[in-house]
This record gives structure tokens, C-alpha cells and sequence, in this order.
């Protein structure tokens, strides 16, 4: 039964376009599907407990979803794409890419490159898993060599996270940005002690910062 705070408007014009989208992109109405229910059944089980913030997120949704399934559909990068998940596609390495940091590296690029805008990587571990996450930097103070990430907070240029973590067992470090470590970010995946596990969703966030990503060299465009 509908109610007085439905928007039947707004859904016909979501699949109003999503018909005009699948004559160009024929994938393009089953990644809008598999969007939907991914980020919907996030809000509702992770979802911000404030109504008003949530009406603002559900408002927004359809744009979002059309946008990433449209740029999904054309796939001008170096990935593969799921269309049945709405989710990057690629061969995962045996062991996690972020493994390995040379901290000198990661000084050098940061301190060249870093500006707000910018996606980067972190590896997040646990301990029974480890995955590379997407974030982007709203902050960088070069006064004492820091920049802060959107999610995940205050970085060294080495790499090395500033905040306190929630456990002994819990580490992030942000990376030097390469085609492997960015392509593993992009596609959830995801290790534990014995090799590859099943790779994890992205949030609607990091798909949309996979979007912004520059695969020829991973740089913000000059001004």
C-alpha cells in the first residue's frame, strides 16, 4: 500500500531512463538492479539511524546508481565488470599486493602528488582478514608531513596511520597507488592466513571513488 510519503514520480523516471539506457548499454539495467539491492539492504542493516539523513541518502540513491551503471557499462578501464553483482572484475593475486611497503616510496609520491581529491588505498587488517579499501584525501598538511583520508583519517606520508586503532589486532596503512593494488581495491578483493577468500562488496562510496581513479598514472589532472 502506497503511502502519502512515496514518490511514484521519481521511480517511473529512474526506469523511464534505465529503458532508455539499456537500448545503448545492455547491461546497464541489471547493474542499475544490482546497485539497488546491494546499497538498500546496506541501509537497512548499517544505515544512519537519523531519519533526515537517511531520506537525503534514499533521494540521492537513483543518481548515484545511474551514474556508476552507466560508467559500469561503458568500463573504460583495465577492469572487467560483473553485471549480475554491479561490481569490477579481475584476477586476484594468490597474496595481498599492500603486503609490502617501501615507505621511502610512499614519501616521495605523497609528498609529490598528494592533494585533496585524490583516491588513494589502504590496507585494512584484521585478524582473520585482510582487504585493500578505497579512500580519497580531503586534507594534506605539509607543515608536518600528514594528510587526513575522508574514512579513514590521519596518515604520515610513509603511509602509517595516526589513529587509534580498535584493537591490537587491527592495522591500516595507506599505499603507494599501482595497478595492482588499486585493481584489488576495486574489486573487493580479500585474504585470510591461508590464501584467497571470497571477494567483499563495495560500498556505494567506493564504487563511485573507483570512478575518479586515473589508470595511466593514478595523479589528479593539472590545472
Amino acid at each position: 500500500m502506497s503511502s502519502a510519503n512515496d514518490h511514484p514520480t521519481s521511480q517511473s523516471d529512474f526506469f523511464s531512463h534505465s529503458r532508455e539506457q539499456h537500448s545503448l548499454h545492455p547491461d546497464f539495467n541489471e547493474i542499475c538492479n544490482a546497485l539497488y539491492e546491494r546499497e538498500l539492504a546496506n541501509m537497512a542493516h548499517r544505515g544512519p539511524a537519523q531519519i533526515g539523513l537517511l531520506k537525503r541518502r534514499l533521494a540521492g540513491l537513483p543518481h548515484h546508481v545511474r551514474r556508476i551503471a552507466y560508467y559500469l557499462s561503458n568500463n573504460p578501464t583495465p577492469l572487467g565488470i560483473d553485471s549480475h553483482n554491479g561490481s569490477w572484475q579481475a584476477k586476484q593475486a594468490g597474496t595481498c599486493p599492500g603486503k609490502t611497503v617501501n615507505k621511502e616510496k610512499n614519501i616521495a609520491w605523497f609528498s609529490k602528488y598528494a592533494k585533496h581529491g585524490l583516491v588513494v588505498s589502504v590496507l585494512v587488517k584484521s585478524l582473520n582478514e585482510e582487504h585493500i579499501e578505497l579512500d580519497s584525501v580531503d586534507k594534506v598538511q605539509k607543515e608536518n608531513h600528514t594528510l587526513h583520508l575522508n574514512k579513514h583519517g590521519w596518515f604520515t606520508l610513509e603511509g602509517d596511520s595516526l589513529e587509534h586503532e580498535n584493537s591490537e589486532y587491527e592495522l591500516s596503512q595507506m599505499l603507494k597507488p599501482t595497478k595492482t593494488v588499486m585493481q584489488a581495491a576495486c574489486c573487493g578483493h580479500s585474504w585470510n592466513h591461508r590464501g584467497k577468500i571470497s571477494p567483499r562488496a563495495l560500498s556505494l562510496r567506493e564504487m563511485l571513488l573507483s570512478m575518479e581513479i586515473d589508470w595511466v598514472n593514478f595523479r589528479l589532472p593539472q590545472k
